[in-house]
Parts: structure tokens; sequence; C-alpha cells
């Protein structure tokens, strides 16, 4: 017996809907069971009837299916940003790389290379940075030299009073030395005025 076609249009007797859906429902459950086999795919099928009752079929842990599913979609959700995003660091990297070549193409120049290709203007302004350079290269030097020489007076300082302390404990004063003699010859007078007396 040949079907005839169906007429893809919505059913509009509901008795016939159901049926129709009953049928249609289990060879679409049948078929992706038959296709994960056949083929070792994994297949997921979700469908809701027209009463809102949930029918599916997933060849492994549905769970895991719909958030495989929900990570892909994400990507190609998000694809176009990411093309986008990466133009953009494509522009920024050819942009560093022009500014890396010109400082380099600079410093040469500044080195006393490939000046063939510069103009009288570019020739008076790697001059002008040269002496600027120089100025401020000189003035960091005698910066430099003028702390080393500061450092050195304090030194300097600190040794001449090390060496003054030194010398007071190794020589005492004159006006000292005459105390101590006199001390001395009037200690030796009263022994000697003693003795006298002890004698008579």
């Amino acid at each position: 017996m040949v079907r005839g076609k169906v007429e893809m249009k919505r059913i509009e007797n509901p008795t016939s809907r159901q049926v129709t859906f009953s049928k249609r429902r289990n060879g679409l459950l049948k078929k992706a069971y038959e296709l994960s086999v056949l083929c070792d795919a994994q297949v997921a099928v979700i469908v809701f009837s027209q009463n809102g009752r949930l029918y599916e079929f997933s060849s492994s842990n549905m769970q895991k299916m719909i958030d495989r599913y929900s990570k892909y979609a994400d990507v190609k959700i998000n694809s176009p940003e990411i093309e986008q995003y990466e133009e953009q660091l494509k522009q920024e990297a050819a942009g560093m790389a022009k500014k890396i070549e010109t400082l380099e193409a600079s410093q040469r120049k500044i080195l006393g290379q490939d000046l063939g290709s510069c103009s009288v203007e570019e020739l008076l302004e790697i001059d002008s940075q040269l002496e600027r350079s120089l100025r401020n290269i000189r003035a960091r030097k005698e910066q430099l030299f003028n702390e080393q020489i500061d450092q050195l007076k304090e030194k300097e300082r600190l040794l001449s009073e090390e060496n003054e302390r030194l010398l007071e404990k190794v020589w005492q004063p004159p006006s000292k030395q005459k105390e101590v003699g006199s001390c001395s010859q009037s200690s030796l007078e009263v022994e000697t005025e003693l003795s006298l007396a002890l004698l008579k």
C-alpha cells in the first residue's frame, strides 16, 4: 500500500493530531537510538508535547550532553566577539611593531648609522638631540662627582676627630703635667720635714 504525500501543516483534529504525535515521536526516538548505535554518535533528543509533557532520549547522560551543548553554543555565540578581539590584538601588535621599527631607526641615526637618507632638517634634529643628551650626561656626572667629594670630606672630618681623641688619650696637656709635678714636690718636702723632726 502506497502512502499519500502528507501536507505539511497543522492537523486541526485534536485526536488525529495526538495520534500522529505519538507515532512520529516514537519513530523519532527510535531513529535517534539507531543513529547512536550504528554510527557511535552521541545523540540527545528533547520533545515537549502540546500539553507540556517531556519526552527525551540520550545516548549518554542527558545533563552532560546539555552542558556540552551549552558550552559549544556559548563559543559559537561569542565567536564574533572573539574574532573582533583577535583583530584588535593584531592591529595593536602591528602598531607596536611599527613603533619599535621607528625607534630602532632613530637609534641607529643617533649612533651615526644610516644617515644617507637623512635630510638637513633631520640631521639638525639629531644634532640637537645629541647636544641635549650630552648636557644631561655632564650634569649627572658632575652631580655624582660632587656627591663623592662630599662623602670624602665627611670621612676626612670623622678621621680628624678620631685622631684628636686618640691624641688626647695618649698625651696629657702641659697644665696637668705641672700640677702632677707640683704635687710630687710638695709631698717630698712634707716627707723631708717629718724625717728631720724625728731626728731631732
